[in-house]
């Protein structure tokens, strides 16, 4: 569909409003091979897919390559290095979030038994050199590998590094997008603190509890915008996708480089549609941003003693507590949440925001978290509600120490 002006867009995103609010979860792994303890280079990784087609799913390619999978409403892709991500579908709990990722997990780690690799799940490659990452034929990725690192000097380590956790929440409207926007926003350095997990780089401690965060912040067109900050609704963030740059076009199922248009000269030259749109979105990548929903991307990837808690987590403050959270976050000053974000990468649960550190404001956020989510009274076949997947978090609170220090306690031994 074409799009003639910013009000279009406007219209786009009011058209994500829902009734009915769904979990979207989307996770990152590394594959190694087992033997050389190396990454698995596109040979190995196309093994893998092949093998999922015994589970029903069905081949993407571009052009000749085999370069993801889909089932259901779900989606396998493949990251710049190879990294394997499973997109879920659209599930009403975190039951159905859990389920579909152990049963992912349970095939992924047939198939990598078939072929001698192995998964790790971790925010940064704690082993890898940049120059040794294989890559793959998607095309998108030669224009970013040439484009990214213009603008932000860790940009190709952010691509071939880096794994993460991406949570998607629904709003019902435009006052709710916003108050939810809001509360991601300010929530972004306390849950970079809250979930490092990406201490090691090149077998030797980084001096970060989450290196991937690091990463990020010195990527090209990544970070928390100051807009982010101030409040936000569907016209700003129309006019923020508006004049963001461009990173790549489609031209007769070619990826293009864009000559630094914006999407806005795209509309005066009566280019703009919705597909290149959708397209442009994807590339912003900002701590959180907004589609037809709201993308939380600031978690470092984990295994599966964590991997249901950062879900479970957000889904009980934004659907379960929404106004208590937004309540807490709305005495935080900008500035002090820029100063935190700019060191919980580092600092951890002692990052100080409005005069208490980040184990105090996560144990707060936590008893609303587990409110929330017995309002939701989300059952599963043990009649346990969603509070069973905070547990990880229960115990990084209790004993102060996250998933990052815990490796690096491990590795002084």
């Amino acid at each position: 569909m074409k799009i003639n002006s910013k009000e279009d867009i406007i219209k786009y995103f009011n058209s994500g409003c829902k009734n009915n609010l769904s979990i979207g979860v989307e996770n990152e792994k590394f594959l190694f091979d087992i033997k050389s303890n190396t990454r698995a280079n596109y040979d190995q990784v196309k093994n893998i897919l092949i093998y999922l087609k015994k589970f029903g799913w069905q081949e993407i390619y571009e052009d000749s390559n085999i370069i993801g999978l889909n089932k259901s409403g779900q989606s396998i892709t493949l990251e710049p290095g190879n990294q394997i991500e499973l997109a879920g579908g659209l599930c009403q709990n975190i039951h159905e979030v859990c389920s579909e990722s152990y049963v992912f997990q349970k095939q992924l780690d047939e198939a990598c038994d078939q072929y001698g690799l192995k998964t790790i799940s971790i925010g940064y490659d704690p082993i890898t050199d940049l120059k040794d990452v294989p890559n793959n034929p998607k095309k998108r990725y030669d224009i970013m590998t040439e484009e990214m690192p213009k603008n932000g000097n860790l940009s190709l380590e952010m691509m071939y590094l880096t794994s993460g956790t991406q949570i998607n929440l629904d709003y019902t409207s435009e006052s709710d997008f916003k108050k939810k926007f809001k509360v991601i926003s300010f929530l972004t350095p306390l849950t970079i603190a809250l979930f490092s997990n990406s201490a090691i780089k090149k077998n030797k401690p980084t001096g970060f509890l989450s290196y991937r965060s690091k990463v990020w912040q010195s990527t090209s067109r990544g970070g928390l915008p100051d807009c982010f900050l101030e409040e936000m609704d569907f016209e700003k963030y129309a006019d923020f996708s508006l004049d963001f740059p461009l990173l790549f076009l489609i031209e007769n199922n070619k990826y293009i480089s864009p000559n630094k248009k914006s999407f806005r000269d795209l509309i005066k030259e009566g280019k703009a549609n919705t597909e290149n749109f959708q397209l442009h979105l994807s590339t912003i990548f900002t701590e959180l941003r907004l589609k037809k929903y709201i993308e939380l991307r600031s978690i470092d990837a984990c295994e599966w003693d964590c991997h249901c808690a950062g879900p479970a987590f957000f889904t009980g403050l934004l659907y379960g507590g929404l106004d208590e959270t937004y309540d807490i976050v709305n005495k935080w000053e900008k500035k002090d949440v820029k100063k935190a974000y700019s060191i919980s990468y580092k600092d951890g649960l002692n990052t100080i925001i409005n005069g208490k550190d980040f184990l105090f404001w996560s144990k707060e956020l936590l008893e609303i978290s587990k409110k929330g989510l017995e309002k939701r009274s989300f059952l599963n076949k043990n009649k346990n509600n969603e509070i069973v997947y905070l547990k990880n978090i229960d115990n990084i609170l209790l004993n102060n120490l996250t998933k990052a220090q815990q490796t690096l306690k491990e590795i002084k031994k």
